[in-house]
């Protein structure tokens, strides 16, 4: 091909990617400021040096590599530009006729590359600049030509390519006929030649039906059955790509598979039970390997699949990875369509039974590493069936207690009886899974599940005991108050003992599974059991036990997490045992200083804020001013980087020490506020990357978000502090009141701009409460200004207008009535008073909206429609609290009930949510 930029530039890029493949961090890293400097003076050119090289160059990693590069430059933030504005990018500044230049060069690329694994590459830059050049306007009909001509060809890897682009770029047909689409489309998932080009055909097939609007779809729905034809054929080497490129089909548009519901049970069914001699399962499948009779499950299996003998480990694991693929397509529907799953006989049943024998298959001889481990750092934690178990619990939460407990308690009680231990522990865990979704109803049988699990904590193995704890765990978080206040009896026989089991791993979690139950406790329940507990508990952070042996750090770190929350459910009657605990907490605290104890002196900081609140001042104010020097000594040390708990749990303790001392607390705020002040003001620690091959892998402490079609990634560690900082502020200002008025100033300049810190809700709603507090503090000191008021409302009714999230607009409209409370109605000046109007019908206009677009879409999930309007509910009322403030008989109060009056029954009647359930 005729070459398109000059020689010596194609010579130079050639140089400069030999280097950027180089190992040499200093040779590669010169390479890159050399390609960042030619992108600064002639992008153009460069870019379609670029392109040309991956036509030219002689070596498959070298063409690869210049598809790569060109793929990731053409949509970087052009030179000199800011992230978040206007978002020019490379290839808006190139001019007409090299954009139709660098075109044909990727069409040629396409059409002659040799290789498959290069051309792929190719396939992949042209999606992207399809789809960005499609986005801005420009059309690419020689690509759509050229891609429907590769469908024709005799080449499997050329069809394989042309379906790859019609997946990563569907606005390719979509404005074509259907039937020729279709036609095309089916062709390719019949392709008898290439399971390769099927799989592409299928991925292209369901980003066409994914991109297709109502009168589209509608006209497509006999592309299901050539779809769902590639399946049975498949061997499981490439079954699971088939199931996995399917799966998301099943979320975004459940209704197509309505007509193929029983068709795909009888398929599926036979994918995700294990082989039924695989030994001992939920019903005995075939106990005793060797003998000619077995029951199977379902009659007849998957014939119709080929089966390759040559590598049996190999096939084992290709025959796993099939069935968890099966599955998650079979959970997929449900969550998306849950009435589809209850209608289809059999469905619920294949789910529920086939993520019961996968918990069931732990590795059998690992007790000794099992028990040794310290459970944060659990390398065997990598082999337990998580898949088996998440799917049961989204199946228990789409589906609710009257689909999913039937089907699971036909198997649990066999599990618990069986001689394997595994199932046993899978009958147990698999109590805990499914008692989220399923409360409702399994609270009216609750008394039979406590008799079925508290027998298990008497087992013989520990992993099953292990799994008794974390089954109660469970039940008291998600039947709380229910079971503590019905069954307190039963479960405190059962765990109170297990606190002194032999092994460490088991006593530990009972500990843990304690502090569920006291979540959900009345004081007057726990007190009787509160000596035996705290006895255990004792005896437990002891370092040196009974044997000998060391007490483990992670049971000495458990044991005092536990004793705060038995601290702080017990309240005043904990006084009793303070004199036992405080003095180890302090001993804790004094010498916990090397950095594999930072985790306990963190837990030891928390519990001593906790038993202080507890127990009162009167009891505490003894080794008050122990603690706070010991917690002083501990904040003026050099920071060690390494110890990320401890600046949330520094701040967290002092505003526990301030909520236990009271007003007593006030002489201590000059060396409490100036490293608060410090972290609530901090910045978002914010990264923005052109896409998301830039990210690679994440640090420790950052996660990624999308944002304005960029990926951020967010150190998350300074924003938790900063939360943590803005909640210890309302602690202080909410304690100490008037006395808390010499940071009144610097506090309120802190949350204003709080109010749009996006990045994380639990700072927003902090500043927001803490806006009218600092009012009151204001007020009662004397030191709250007209400037200030008016400086705040402008800012909350600024908020209130610019908000999109109903839960957070109700929290604005509680600050600014909280507010005019303290400081009186008259300080919301006309101006004001005007403003806040508007951004009141501006929020009732969009509410309405909404509404109003959820009516034209009846498909939609009720249940979460029903919850979206909830919170909308709440914000509804809070606007309309406010107004009444105003005046009792406010013009807007009529628009509120309007708004109201738009959204949709909920549900018929409570009755028939519960029955869902």
């Amino acid at each position: 091909m005729e070459a398109v930029v000059p020689h010596e530039i194609t010579t130079e890029l050639t140089q400069i990617l030999a280097n950027l493949v180089l190992g040499d961090n200093k040779i590669r890293s010169n390479a890159e400021q050399a390609v960042n400097d030619r992108l600064v003076q002639t992008p153009d050119l460069y870019l379609l040096a670029l392109a040309q090289f991956s036509i030219t160059a002689d070596t498959e990693v070298m063409r690869s590599f210049s598809l790569v590069l060109l793929r990731r430059l053409l949509f970087r933030a052009a030179p000199g530009q800011q992230p978040r504005e206007g978002r020019l990018t490379l290839y808006d500044q190139l001019p007409a006729h090299a954009l139709t230049t660098l075109e044909r060069l990727l069409l040629h690329s396409l059409s002659h590359e040799p290789l498959d694994a290069v051309r792929r590459k190719t396939v992949d830059t042209v999606c992207d600049l399809a789809n960005n050049s499609m986005s801005r306007g420009r059309p690419w009909h020689a690509l759509q030509a050229q891609t429907f001509t590769m469908t024709q060809t005799g080449e499997a890897g050329f069809r394989e390519c042309a379906y790859r682009l019609f997946s990563g770029c569907p606005n390719l047909v979509m404005d074509l006929q259907t039937d020729a689409v279709l036609t095309v489309f089916r062709k390719g998932l019949q392709d008898s030649q290439s399971v390769e080009v099927r799989l592409a055909a299928l991925r292209a097939s369901v980003s066409y039906l994914t991109a297709c609007d109502q009168h589209q779809l509608s006209h497509s729905l006999s592309l299901l059955y050539p779809m769902l034809d590639t399946l049975p054929s498949l061997p499981n080497i490439h079954l699971k790509s088939f199931l996995s490129s399917l799966t998301p089909l099943c979320s975004s548009h459940p209704n197509l598979f309505v007509p193929h519901m029983n068709a795909l049970l009888s398929f599926l069914r036979g994918l995700i039970m294990p082989s039924v001699d695989s030994g001992p399962t939920p019903t005995v499948a075939k106990p005793f390997p060797g003998t000619s009779s077995s029951f199977t499950f379902p009659p007849g299996g998957s014939g119709s699949r080929i089966s390759d003998d040559s590598d049996e480990v190999t096939e084992d694991e290709e025959k796993e990875l099939v069935r968890k693929a099966a599955l998650e397509f079979m959970v997929s529907i449900t969550e998306a369509k849950p009435t589809l799953a209850k209608r289809s006989e059999g469905w619920t049943a294949a789910m529920v039974r086939a993520s019961l024998e996968g918990m069931g298959e732990l590795p059998e001889d690992t007790l000794d590493s099992w028990l040794e481990a310290d459970p944060s750092e659990d390398a065997q934690d990598e082999n337990y069936p998580h898949v088996y178990e998440q799917s049961l619990d989204r199946v228990a939460c789409a589906l609710g207690g009257k689909a999913v407990l039937p089907p699971a308690f036909q198997y649990i009680p066999s599990m618990l009886a069986n001689y394997d231990w595994r199932l046993r522990h899978a009958g147990l865990m698999a109590i805990a899974a499914i008692a989220e979704g399923t409360s409702k109803v399994m609270q009216m049988e609750l008394g039979k599940v406590v008799d079925l699990v508290t027998p298990m904590f008497k087992d013989a193995h520990p992993r099953v005991r292990y799994a008794a704890c974390q089954c109660v765990g469970q039940l008291c978080t998600d039947l709380e108050e229910i079971i503590q206040d019905r069954y307190h009896e039963q479960l405190f026989a059962a765990l109170i003992p297990t606190l002194e089991a032999p092994e460490p791993r088991v006593h530990s979690h009972a500990a843990a599974a304690l502090i569920n139950f006291c979540e959900g406790v009345e004081r007057d329940t726990l007190a009787p059991y509160l000596d035996p507990i705290v006895e255990r508990l004792l005896k437990m952070l002891n370092p040196g036990a009974e044997d000998g042996k060391a007490v483990k750090g992670y049971v000495q770190e458990q044991a005092i997490t536990t004793l705060a929350m038995v601290a702080d459910a017990s309240e005043a009657t904990f006084a009793k045992h303070y004199t036992s605990i405080m003095p180890l907490l302090l001993n804790v605290l004094r010498n916990a200083n090397s950095s594999d104890h930072y985790k306990l002196r963190a837990k030891a900081m928390e519990c001593a804020g906790l038993i202080a609140i507890a127990v009162g001042r009167n009891v505490f104010r003894a080794d008050a001013n122990t603690l706070i020097e010991l917690l002083i000594k501990i904040q003026n040390s050099p920071v060690d980087p390494s110890d990320t708990m401890l600046p949330n749990f520094l701040i967290a303790t002092w505003a526990k020490i301030c909520q236990a001392l009271g007003t007593e607390f006030e002489p201590f705020l000059p060396v409490v506020m100036p490293p608060l002040l410090n972290a609530a003001s901090a910045k978002a620690d914010v990264s923005v990357y052109d896409d998301e091959d830039d990210v690679g892998e994440m640090r420790e402490g950052w996660e990624t978000i999308s944002m304005d079609g960029q990926v951020v990634g967010i150190r998350t560690s300074t924003i938790d502090e900063k939360c943590q900082a803005f909640d210890t502020l309302v602690v202080y200002c909410t304690t100490l009141s008037g006395r808390f008025a010499p940071y009144l100033t610097q506090s309120l300049e802190l949350s204003l701009p709080a109010l749009k810190f996006y990045f994380h809700d639990g700072v927003r709603e902090a500043a927001s409460r803490l806006i009218p507090l600092l009012f009151s503090c204001g007020k009662q000191s004397g030191t709250l200004t007209s400037q200030m008021v008016a400086a705040s409302f402008l800012q909350l009714i600024h908020s209130i207008r610019a908000e999109t999230d109903p839960s957070f607009l109700s929290s604005l409209y509680r600050a600014l009535a909280d507010g005019l409370r303290v400081v009186g109605i008259p300080a919301l000046t006309p101006d004001l008073q005007a403003a806040l109007i508007e951004a009141t019908k501006h929020q009732l206009q969009t509410l309405a909206d909404k509404r109003k677009r959820r009516a034209d879409s009846p498909e939609d999930d009720r249940e979460e429609l029903a919850l979206l309007e909830e919170v909308e509910e709440f914000a509804l009322e809070d606007m309309e609290k406010l107004l009444k403030m105003l005046d009792g008989q406010h013009p807007l109060l009529v628009a509120v009930s309007s708004v109201r009056d738009l959204g949709f029954n909920q549900w018929d009647s409570e009755e028939e949510r519960d029955s869902d359930g």
